[in-house]
């Protein structure tokens, strides 16, 4: 359960941070709601995984979902760059969040 509970943080992770690009673009309350909500979810469930996992191994997987997750819906949902150089270096991030789930 540890496991789904930090893959539930990350994506709620990934909604925080659309809620606050809706706050810095739009500053409407639906934008401070989805972001509020997300992060309060997003750090519960990040609690709730630490109680069996590692510190390190949670966090780290944690933040690799959420900055992976917020890359990718950058460049789908707000034309950020989609060049190699930051697919190989999301991959990357990717690889090692892997790396950490198989050795924990």
């Amino acid at each position: 359960m540890a496991w789904l509970a930090i893959i539930g943080a990350g994506i709620c992770e990934v909604f925080g941070v659309i809620g606050m690009k809706g706050v810095a673009d739009h500053k409407g309350w639906k934008f401070y709601l989805l972001m509020a909500c997300s992060f309060v979810l997003s750090f519960s469930l990040l609690s709730y995984a630490m109680t069996s996992l590692s510190m390190g191994t949670a966090y780290a997987v944690w933040t690799g979902i959420g900055t992976v997750g917020s890359a990718v819906v950058g460049m789908l949902m707000f034309g950020e760059k989609k060049e190699w150089k930051r697919m190989m270096f999301i991959s990357m991030i990717l690889v090692s969040a892997i790396g950490l789930k198989l050795i924990s």
